[in-house]
């Protein structure tokens, strides 16, 4: 019994650190959305395969995806290791790495304004998490970085280039 408290404690812990399912029950009102003109993917969900390499590492290694996408999205605040070692952690208590990967799937699409929501989010990494993850991987390369150099090789090499655009909040024309 132990064990599961702790296994619920962690599911709980995650679902307030990603800050965006709970707030909407809490609220006990629909999230509004305004419409914008959020941009399709650069690469699909299940051309996975069209980059054999990262789909292999996702599939059998998705701790190393993870860290290098969780470290790009978090502009370097976290590093590739040690968000990597955390996602193998958490896969190794609970058997879901998804309840970690889907935060940053979220984190990623708000900061490009990409097409989808958060509920689609949870249920991609949690169906099929190496598509996932190899589609965000593209992503992230589609934009210019270079995911074997980590963040701050990035921006030091290209430093225009490595911000996210900046997406304006609340009304606009």
């Amino acid at each position: 019994i132990n064990k599961l408290k702790f296994l619920l404690f962690i599911f709980i812990s995650f679902i307030l650190n990603c800050n965006f399912i709970l707030p909407k029950f809490l609220n006990h009102e629909p999230p509004i959305r305004q419409p914008q003109n959020e941009l399709p993917w650069s690469a699909g969900f299940c051309d996975c395969c069209s980059d054999l390499k990262t789909c292999c590492i996702s599939y059998w290694c998705p701790c190393i995806t993870f860290g290098q996408i969780a470290e790009i999205v978090d502009k370097g605040s976290t590093s590739c290791g040690a968000s990597g070692a955390l996602y193998t952690l958490i896969m190794f208590i609970t058997g879901c790495g998804c309840l970690y990967s889907c935060c940053y799937r979220s984190k990623l699409r708000k900061q490009y304004n990409l097409k989808g929501g958060d509920c689609g989010d949870c249920m991609r990494h949690f169906c099929c998490e190496p598509c996932a993850l190899t589609q965000e991987y593209r992503e992230v390369q589609n934009r210019g970085f270079d995911m074997s150099i980590g963040w701050h090789a990035n921006v030091e090499k290209n430093p225009g280039r490595a911000m996210a655009p900046a997406v304006e909040k609340g009304m606009s024309k």
